[in-house]
């Protein structure tokens, strides 16, 4: 099941949709498109990424001991490099160890909350010029929360369904002046949108 995921970017499983939406493999490649371009899509109106991968983030050190990283939740700081000039940052750093930096005050890892981690104040009198921080973000397959999945769900469904009734942007009929025509729907359903907001990307 796992290795499924390997081939597309989705927030639920192939094997899960088609057993949902009462498909077989003739339809795998419409449903893996719409996996696709649904969670693409959630991501973006979220303003955040929410599988698992490992991210690379530079930054130019002012004396800040707090460093906000980009994508959460974070599962795991993998290591933290420290440069003495910002062009070191594209070759290889000097490895800060763990006692150096910790997470965020009240907050802890796997937290649906940005994240910050903390340099220790022992480094200011070394004048550094950046620091690169390696961690791993995001969620694992199994992992995606509820409604995140069914989010996936109904929208991948909503564009499957438009897909196989060859009716992309378009939804129901409206009449008006005795004559019934057709109106185009929105970008999102408005019930996924209910379903995705709390994970929207929070600035604190």
């Amino acid at each position: 099941m796992v290795n499924e995921y390997n081939n597309f970017h989705s927030l639920i499983s192939l094997d899960e949709f088609k057993a949902l939406m009462g498909i077989d493999d003739r339809d795998d490649k419409n449903a893996r498109f719409c996996l696709t371009t649904s969670t693409l899509r959630i991501e973006q109106y979220c303003k955040r990424q929410f599988l698992r991968k490992q991210y690379f983030e530079s930054f130019k050190w002012t004396g800040d001991l707090v460093v906000p990283l980009k994508e959460y939740p974070v599962m795991e700081i993998l290591t933290v490099y420290t440069y003495n000039s910002v062009q070191q940052v594209l070759v290889s750093g000097q490895i800060l160890e763990p006692e150096f930096y910790r997470p965020m005050i009240g907050n802890d890892y796997n937290e649906e909350i940005p994240f910050e981690l903390h340099l220790s104040a022992s480094l200011k009198p070394y004048k550094l010029a950046a620091v690169k921080v390696i961690y791993l973000a995001g969620y694992k397959h199994e992992g995606v929360p509820a409604d995140l999945a069914a989010a996936c769900m109904e929208l991948a469904a909503w564009n499957f369904n438009c897909y196989k009734g060859k009716r992309i942007g378009i939804t129901g009929s409206i009449r008006g002046t005795g004559v019934q025509g057709e109106h185009f729907e929105m970008s999102m359903p408005e019930n996924v949108k209910a379903l995705i907001e709390p994970y929207r990307r929070k600035t604190i």
